[in-house]
């Protein structure tokens, strides 16, 4: 196993402004955002070291296919590293290196003359705040490093995982990555009677991988960022999630982030959501979606998320969250913003409701976790 964690938060105040930059000219408004290395899809498993960073270009007016210019700063001259169009989101998205010879990197970037507006320039942003993670595990070896240890290794009879449950078995190292696995809990002979909403089917009992680093690892802003190929079927669902370190009660501080879930292949909702579940006095409210037009954020017809790994990551500031896959945003939240010490949660659960719309002999199922990263940032 390869994990290393860094004490306080990644840099300072002064080197977190560097990351990002806001310039008006001409009737224009246009910002530069520099991330950690949250870009690598791929089809196998790879250093976390070699991830892009992300670099994100936002210009007003917003004007769809406007080309927009990377440079990077090479001793006292600008290079250009690649061209992206304005999307209708207003953004223009690059991945980019990180670091040359161990030493940060400054970037800017250039929207095109078009259709009556003048071309402009931002001013420059840089990758200091993003060199060294707080908190990094690339799953080598063959054995969990003890920061994360195993959840809910109980059946629950009022919970929504009666016929499942957390278990050592559903969990290994192999392969340079993490697989969580679904499986036939092999010590129960009998069948479980699964429930939803409109149906009841006796289905074997599960065992699901479910780990979380609650006794090894926490943070309080920042971004966070797991690469992760998913499980094929639906019947269960594959995520990366942070609870507050007090757990989500009424009156808690702190929120459940779902930074990802996937519900299987060909979902007609496209199987992707991002959630956030708080409590208004006593009742668990949970405010997100699923991820529109899922399909936008993969490299190509021929990916898919069961297919290749994709970085999944969010970003969480005092002021706001925001969802990305491979650097792209899905969602943006200022609502029901955490206050407090989180941890880091990977999971494949089959609850009782999705478990029962699939075949015992679907099963094994199994999702790869390639690399876990946590950038800290200060509250400033």
């Amino acid at each position: 196993m390869l994990l290393s964690t860094e004490s306080g938060s990644a840099t300072d105040s002064a080197a977190q402004s560097a990351s990002t930059s806001v310039r008006q000219k001409a009737g224009q408004k246009i910002s530069l955002e520099v991330l950690p290395q949250i870009v690598q899809q791929g089809k196998r498993t790879a250093s976390a070291n070699s991830a892009k960073a992300a670099v994100t270009a936002t210009i007003k007016p917003v004007k769809v296919g406007r080309k927009v210019v990377l440079e990077q700063l090479n001793g006292s001259s600008w290079k250009k590293v690649s061209t992206a169009k304005q999307e209708k989101s207003g953004r223009a998205s690059f991945a980019a290196a990180v670091s040359k010879g161990g030493q940060p990197l400054t970037y800017r970037v250039t929207a095109q003359k078009y259709k009556g507006l003048k071309k402009v320039t931002s001013t420059s942003a840089d990758t200091a705040q993003w060199l060294t993670p707080t908190f990094s595990d690339e799953f080598s070896g063959s054995t969990l490093n003890p920061v994360w240890s195993m959840r809910g290794q109980d059946y629950e009879p009022t919970s929504k995982r009666y016929c499942s449950k957390g278990d050592p078995s559903a969990v290994k190292v192999t392969g340079g990555a993490l697989r969580l696995s679904v499986l036939k809990d092999k010590s129960r002979s009998g069948k479980c009677l699964a429930k939803s909403r409109k149906l009841k089917k006796k289905i074997s009992y599960r065992v699901n991988g479910h780990i979380g680093s609650r006794d090894g690892f926490t943070f309080k802003y920042g971004v966070a960022a797991a690469r992760v190929k998913m499980q094929k079927a639906q019947g269960q669902h594959a995520s990366f999630w942070l609870q507050p370190v007090g757990e989500n009660h009424p009156g808690s501080d702190g929120h459940e982030i779902d930074v990802i879930e996937y519900f299987g292949d060909k979902h007609p909702q496209g199987g992707l959501t991002s959630f956030i579940h708080w409590y208004k006095g006593k009742r668990l409210i949970k405010t997100g979606s699923w991820i529109k037009d899922s399909k936008s954020f993969l490299k190509n017809k021929k990916d898919g998320w069961s297919k290749n790994y994709h970085v999944f990551s969010v970003q969480w500031t005092p002021k706001s969250i925001i969802f990305r896959i491979d650097g792209k945003e899905t969602w943006r939240t200022s609502a029901r913003v955490s206050k407090t010490e989180q941890y880091l949660i990977l999971s494949l659960l089959a609850s009782d409701y999705e478990a029962l719309e699939m075949k015992d002999s679907k099963l094994p199922q199994h999702m790869y976790v390639d690399w876990v990263r946590v950038w800290e940032t200060p509250a400033s």
